[in-house]
């Protein structure tokens, strides 16, 4: 045993503690009692109970008895009685239990063998506390769970944020900020869905194993489908087979499901993501900015998010023209980039191609001045290989990307549907492949596409929404780990 503290409480070690409650599993075993049952009924969770007796003055009892679930959160012995909390996933919920109301043999039972972290159900009389504490007189308790782990230290909780991922478990139980932000994203989710289908857009799913990693510029997961003896690939995007459903007679789609992309990790990227991928046959990219707006705004509401959501427009190089004084879009592809920004001393590998210069450049340059969520618009075509160019002037491509507090959260853009043209950036793609370092983050060439295209694609506004990061906007979270469950770790 060890010794900490100003009262030298006695530490016990975790292995100690767990041999202890495996015990107790087995003794109430053997006295007759599962400590695994099947089922608990319950007509309502705690939540509903607080509510229920919200009626209750201090010191009044209910008549009606109540019945509760839950894991045990800490536990106040009291010699012949004891205060206990118990969480279901609502809320929080105090009981009293006392040998005179259990009987001496129960009350023992409960104080031999509940444990912090067990999860018990109690049935008794509700009642309110001098303090205002909605409280359960027990009249009868029964061991739902027996956990052989202990809680977090209550006062500390887990602080490590590395551990905080991993177990995500204990940090759901332990902190309902954490719970609180989950909840918000399924708020989100399920509010853009319900949007879209009442704009009469189809939900759809299409194939997260392709043969061909297209519908981005991006790094891809690799695997090996053994009965058909062929590599496949974890898609990067839904893009071209949402594509070719529009093409298929299906003017308003969408799709909510995970995208791979095998590069680094860091605050705004975790290598499986969830995307809203939508596109609508008879639109363009204007199109797309009304609606990616709505559907911000319509989120943001149902959640409550307190945000600044007066969008702005900007074109691109008009944007780099203000906050730097440099006309770039003569400079695209030019082979002259890096001269024309070498003063700017950005933070720029070696070798560094001209796409990622001007990506640098707007980062480092432009998107700390975008202080209203922004629309940034017309892209270089040359870096936007599916996107339609505009008639007028066959250098910029009809894409935009919106920023907000310094995220990019969608990327849309009227969407290329001459397969002559399609089939060159294809192919421009392929040669991009020798290239600087946008060597393994090209487009492969898509045959079946083009010949999906060939078959006539209406005009098109394609628009993708990163929703992990829509609820890190809109929610004022600063790292993608914190608003995925699950977030991707290196292996202990």
């Amino acid at each position: 045993m060890k010794k900490k503290g100003k009262y030298q409480q006695t530490i016990v070690p975790i292995k100690q503690i767990v041999q202890q409650r495996k015990q107790k599993a087995t003794n109430l075993k053997k006295n007759g009692i599962n400590p695994y049952p099947a089922k608990c009924a319950l007509d309502k969770n705690n939540s509903d109970v607080q509510k229920e007796f919200l009626y209750l003055e201090k010191g009044q009892v209910a008549a009606m008895k109540t019945k509760v679930a839950g894991r045990v959160m800490s536990c106040r012995n009291m010699g012949k009685v004891t205060f206990f909390d118990i969480k279901d996933g609502y809320a929080k919920i105090q009981i009293y239990i006392r040998a005179d109301k259990v009987g001496v043999g129960q009350y023992k039972l409960f104080k031999d063998m509940v444990d912090t972290s067990d999860i018990i159900a109690v049935e008794g009389n509700p009642f309110r506390t001098r303090t205002n504490e909605l409280t359960i007189i027990a009249e009868q308790w029964t061991m739902l769970t027996k956990a052989f782990r202990p809680l977090p230290e209550k006062w500390h909780g887990i602080k490590n944020t590395e551990t905080r991922y991993r177990q995500r478990y204990l940090d759901l139980v332990m902190n309902n900020q954490v719970k609180d932000i989950f909840l918000k994203r399924s708020m989100l989710i399920s509010s853009m869905r319900h949007k879209l289908e009442s704009l009469g857009f189809i939900e759809v799913e299409t194939p997260i194993l392709q043969s061909l990693a297209g519908g981005a510029n991006a790094r891809s997961f690799v695997t090996r489908h053994n009965a058909l003896d062929v590599d496949l690939f974890l898609r990067i995007a839904p893009e071209l087979f949402l594509k070719r459903l529009i093409i298929g007679g299906m003017d308003k789609v969408f799709e909510i499901g995970k995208s791979f992309r095998n590069e680094g990790i860091d605050k705004n990227h975790n290598p499986e993501f969830t995307m809203l991928e939508l596109y609508q046959a008879y639109a363009d990219y204007n199109d797309m900015m009304n609606l990616a707006e709505i559907l911000v705004k319509f989120a943001a509401e149902k959640i409550g998010a307190v945000v600044n959501l007066e969008f702005k427009k900007a074109k691109m190089f008009d944007l780099i023209k203000e906050y730097t004084n440099l006309d770039l879009l003569p400079y695209v592809e030019s082979g002259e980039m890096l001269k024309q920004v070498k003063h700017l001393e950005l933070d720029l590998p070696e070798n560094a191609s001209e796409k990622k210069i001007l990506s640098q450049l707007f980062d480092e340059k432009i998107i700390p001045n975008l202080k209203n969520p922004t629309f940034v618009m017309d892209y270089p075509a040359v870096y936007s290989p599916l996107s339609k160019v505009k008639f007028s002037q066959p250098e910029i491509a009809e894409r935009f990307e919106l920023y907000m507090n310094g995220i990019e959260v969608c990327n849309a853009y009227s969407e290329l549907n001459d397969p002559e043209l399609q089939r060159i950036r294809f192919v421009q793609q392929m040669e991009e492949k020798t290239k600087g370092d946008n060597g393994s983050e090209t487009m492969p060439y898509d045959d079946d596409f083009i010949f999906a295209l060939e078959h006539g694609l209406p005009p098109t506004g394609g628009l993708g929404i990163g929703l992990d990061r829509l609820v890190m906007v809109l929610t004022g979270i600063k790292s993608i780990k914190e608003v995925i469950m699950f977030p991707a770790m290196k292996p202990e």
